[in-house]
Formats: C-alpha cells, structure tokens, sequence
C-alpha cells in the first residue's frame, strides 16, 4: 500500500536477516531506548550532518510534527460514541 502525503509517519519495510533485527532489539534495549527511537535517533543525525538545505529544511519540517504530536498524544479527548 502506498504511503498518502497526509502520513506525516508511516510504516516503511527494509530486509534485514532476523537474527540481526533480535539482536538490534535486545542490544538496544539494554542501553535503555528500543529500536524505533534508536533508528528515528540515527535518521535525524544523519540528515543533519550530510543533508543538504532542502533535506535539512525538511528534517526541521519534521521535527515541528514530531513536536505537535508528542504534545497531542494522550490528550485527545475521546470521541462521546466510540465504545
């Protein structure tokens, strides 16, 4: 399925033998984070030292979402219908 332009997250799919992905996941919980934040972690700095305006101007972009979202999450109220 492809990615809407209104995802401003979504699921992306790369190959990567299991064995290094579990390997990844308990490494990276043993120094406290999990490997969603670790890779999110690894992006950001990459882009900030190798981005160029256009990717840096987006990453700033992102960043600014990131923020909005972290400030919403919980604090939704819930909808008077949904069960």
């Amino acid at each position: 399925m492809a990615a809407k332009e209104t995802d401003h997250t979504f699921t992306t799919r790369f190959r990567i033998p299991r064995r290094m992905w579990d390997a990844y996941g308990t490494a990276a919980e043993r120094q406290g984070t999990d490997r969603s934040t670790d890779l999110v972690d690894h992006v950001r700095a990459y882009v900030a030292e190798h981005g160029n305006e256009e990717e840096l101007s987006e990453l700033a972009a992102a960043e600014e979402e990131l923020a909005a979202r972290r400030a919403r999450k919980g604090g939704r109220p819930r909808k008077e219908n949904a069960k």
